[in-house]
C-alpha cells in the first residue's frame, strides 16, 4: 500500500507539519510494508507564488495571512473557489465583509487568483507517488485548500482513498465535514495515532471500519459516524516525529531564504489547568481536555534527538501548557546541555520568580504564559485562577531574566464593566517598561469553550461566524456544525471603553522600545533608575524601611499583609504611613494596584532590547 500525507497551506512555511511527522513514523515502525510520501503544501504554495507572481507576493504575505487571518477565515476563501470550481465565488461578499470590518485583503484577493493552478500542481505531486490513499491533517484554515484538493484527486482517481483528519474534525465539525463532501471517504474525529493504522488495514482488506470508534464513512449514501472514544492517547503511543522529509523539502527550497526554521514536538497533550477550571473563553482543547504528560526522559531524549538529526536549535512545544513537574526534572537537565537552544513554551502566568530563573536557565527564548487581563474581577470571570498582580509580576520577572513573553489582551465578557478596565488604563503610562500585548481584540465565541457548551453564561444567541458563509455553500445548520468560531451578541464593556483601552495599549508598545524602570538594591537602601518614556529621568530613593516594603513587594501582598510582614521583621512604620508611602509609590508609577493587591514594578536588570531606530520616539 502507498499513503500519501498532505499538510495544506497555511501550514506555517518554517515548521513541520507535526501531524505528518507522528503519522509517518507510525507507519514506518508498525506499518513497515507501507510506502510513504509527503506532500508539503505550504512550502509549495509559497515556492508557487513567488513563481507565479513574479516575485510580488511570497512568505511574508503568506506568514502574515496564517498568523493573522484565522479569525476571519482569509486563508479559507483564497481556496474556496477552487473548491466551487467558481474563480469569483462570493467575491463580491467577502469584500463587503473587509470592509464592514476594516480589514486589509490586498494581498488575500491578489493571491486568489493563483490558488487554482496552484492545485493542479499539487495534484500533479500528490499522484507521482500513485497513492493507494491520500491522508490529510486540517486545522483552522486548512480545510478549504485540503477539500479543493482532495475533490481534485477524486474526480482524477476515483478509486483513491481520502482521509480527513485534525483539529477541524474534532467532535460534530468532523461528521459535518464528511457528510457534506462525498469525495471525502473517511474521517478521523480526535487523536488518530492509533486509529488510522487500523483504519489503513480495512482500506486494504476492503472492509467497513464500523468497529473503529470515532471514524466517519459511507454506507452506500449515508454518512456514518461511529461514537468517539472516551479514552484518550497515551503519551507512549505517540512516537518521536520523523521530520526528514519535511527538512529535505525545506532545505531545498527558496522559502529557506526567507525564514528561519523551527522544530516542534510535544511534551504533553491537554491542559492540567482546564481538566478543573477550563478557562471559560478557551476551546483550544476540543474534546481531549485531560492532561497527559510525557516522562522527563522520554521528552529529553525525544529534544536531544531531534536537535541533533535536524541541526536545528529553534524549538517549539506545541503543549497548551508546562508540565509543572519539568520545572525540578526537565528544565535543569535542559540547562545543563551545551547547545544555545531557545525554546517558546505555553506556561501559566502564576509561576514564581525563581521558575522564571529557572526557564531562562534551560534556554526559553518565548513563552506564552495567557495573560489576558490585568484586572483580577476580569481574571475571574475567565476562570484563570490568577489576578492582575500576578501577571504583572510574571511580566516584571521575564524582563528581568530577558525571556520574551507572547501575550493578547482580551475584553468582551459577560458581566465585565467598564469600571473594570479604568484602574488599568490609568496605570498603563506606569507599565510601558514591560513587554506590552501583542494585539488587543474582543473575545470571540470558540466551540468547546464553556462559553459555547453553556449559553446560561452570557452568549445566549449564537451563529457560525459569517466568514464561513463565503467560504462553503452550505445552510446555518451545517455550518453549525462544521464551524469552529460563532457570532454571537457583543458582551461586556461597550466600544467607547475599548478604544480607550486599545488606544493606551497602542502607547504602551509605542513607549516600550526606549523605556526602563531598574532597581539597585544595596541592602538599607534600593535606587529605582526611572527613563520610562512619558517621564523625567528619576532615580527614586527608597531607605529603611522602604527599601523593605519594596523588596517585599516582589510579590504580591495586601497592605495589611505588606504591613504584617514588615512587623515580623521589625521594620513596620505606623499603618497610616505605610498606606501614605503605597499611594506616593503608585503616584510615582514604581508600584501596580488590582483590588486589594499591589506588586512592585521595577526589574533587576537592564534587558536586551534591539536599538531604537533614529527618527523614533526615543
Amino acid at each position: 500500500m502507498r499513503v500519501a500525507l498532505a499538510a495544506m497551506p497555511w501550514q506555517p512555511v518554517n515548521r513541520p507539519s507535526l501531524p505528518i511527522g507522528i503519522l509517518h513514523e507510525l507507519l514506518r515502525t508498525r506499518r513497515p510494508d507501507v510506502e510513504v510520501t509527503e506532500f508539503h503544501g505550504g512550502i509549495r504554495w509559497v515556492e508557487f507564488l513567488i513563481k507565479d507572481s513574479g516575485g510580488d507576493l511570497g512568505p511574508r504575505a503568506v506568514m502574515d495571512i496564517a498568523e493573522y487571518g484565522v479569525l476571519h477565515g482569509l486563508g479559507d476563501w483564497v481556496f474556496a473557489g477552487c473548491l466551487h470550481d467558481d474563480p469569483a465565488w462570493k467575491d463580491a461578499e467577502f469584500r463587503a465583509y473587509a470592509e464592514a470590518r476594516g480589514l486589509d485583503v490586498d494581498a488575500v484577493v491578489r493571491m486568489r487568483p493563483h490558488a487554482a493552478a496552484f492545485i493542479d500542481v499539487a495534484v500533479d505531486e500528490v499522484l507521482a507517488g500513485e497513492p493507494h490513499v491520500v491522508g490529510f491533517t486540517s486545522t483552522f484554515m486548512q480545510n478549504a485548500a485540503s477539500l479543493a484538493l482532495a475533490r481534485r484527486l477524486k474526480r482524477l482517481r476515483p478509486e483513491l482513498r481520502v482521509v480527513f483528519g485534525g483539529a477541524n474534525c474534532d467532535g460534530v465539525m468532523g461528521h459535518a465535514l464528511h457528510r457534506n463532501h462525498p469525495f471525502v471517504d473517511y474521517v478521523v474525529r480526535g487523536e488518530g495515532e492509533e486509529v488510522f493504522p487500523l483504519l489503513l488495514d480495512r482500506v486494504l482488506a476492503a472492509e467497513d471500519p464500523a468497529d473503529l470508534p470515532g471514524v466517519c464513512w459511507w454506507n452506500g449514501a449515508e454518512s456514518i459516524a461511529n461514537p468517539p472514544t472516551s479514552r484518550p492517547v497515551p503519551p507512549a503511543a505517540i512516537p518521536l516525529p520523523d521530520f526528514r522529509g519535511w527538512q529535505e523539502v525545506f532545505e531545498a527550497s527558496p522559502v529557506r531564504e526567507h525564514v528561519s526554521p523551527q522544530l516542534v514536538m510535544e511534551g504533553s497533550r491537554g491542559c492540567w489547568w482546564g481538566e478543573k477550571h477550563q478557562c471559560t473563553f478557551c476551546g483550544l482543547n476540543g474534546s481531549m481536555i485531560g492532561f497527559r504528560s510525557k516522562p522527563a526522559d522520554r521528552f529529553l531524549d525525544e529534544l536531544s534527538t531531534l536537535v541533533r538529526r535536524h541541526q536545528i536549535l529553534d524549538v517549539l512545544p506545541v503543549d497548551n501548557i508546562l508540565d509543572m513537574n519539568y520545572f525540578r526534572t526537565v528544565l535543569p537537565a535542559m540547562a545543563d546541555l551545551e547547545w544555545d537552544l531557545r525554546v517558546h513554551y505555553e506556561i501559566k502566568s502564576n509561576i514564581r520568580t525563581d521558575q522564571v530563573r529557572a526557564l531562562a536557565g534551560a534556554g526559553m527564548a518565548t513563552v506564552q504564559p495567557g495573560i489576558e487581563s490585568l484586572n483580577g474581577r476580569v481574571l475571574k470571570l475567565m476562570d484563570k485562577g490568577v489576578d492582575g498582580t500576578t501577571n504583572i509580576r510574571l511580566l516584571r520577572d521575564c524582563e528581568t531574566h530577558h525571556l520574551t513573553v507572547e501575550w493578547n489582551y482580551l475584553y468582551g465578557f459577560p458581566g465585565e464593566s467598564a469600571a473594570d478596565y479604568r484602574p488599568v488604563i490609568e496605570q498603563i503610562p506606569a507599565l510601558v517598561h514591560l513587554q506590552p500585548p501583542d494585539t488587543t481584540v474582543r473575545i470571540v465565541l470558540e466551540r468547546f469553550s464553556p462559553y459555547h457548551e453553556r449559553p446560561e453564561l452570557g452568549f445566549a444567541r449564537r451563529a457560525p461566524a459569517a466568514f464561513y458563509r463565503h467560504v462553503y455553500d452550505l445552510p446555518d445548520s451545517e455550518l453549525s456544525d462544521l464551524a469552529y468560531f460563532f457570532d454571537s451578541d457583543p458582551a461586556g464593556i461597550d466600544e467607547e471603553t475599548a478604544r480607550a483601552l486599545e488606544a493606551a495599549l497602542e502607547s504602551w508598545k509605542d513607549a516600550y522600545p526606549s523605556s526602563y524602570l531598574i532597581a539597585e538594591d544595596h541592602g538599607d537602601l534600593i535606587v529605582i533608575d526611572d527613563a520610562r518614556h512619558g517621564r523625567p529621568r528619576t532615580r527614586h530613593r527608597l531607605p529603611g524601611w522602604r527599601a523593605a516594603a519594596y523588596r517585599a513587594l516582589g510579590d504580591r501582598r495586601t497592605e495589611a499583609g505588606l504591613h504584617r510582614h514588615l512587623s515580623r521583621h521589625g521594620q513596620a512604620p505606623p499603618e497610616a504611613e505605610l498606606g501614605a508611602w503605597l499611594g506616593e509609590a503608585q503616584a510615582d508609577g514604581l508600584v501596580f494596584r488590582d483590588g486589594d493587591f499591589w506588586i512592585g514594578l521595577a526589574t533587576g536588570s537592564a534587558p536586551h532590547r534591539a536599538p531604537v531606530l533614529t527618527g523614533t520616539r526615543a
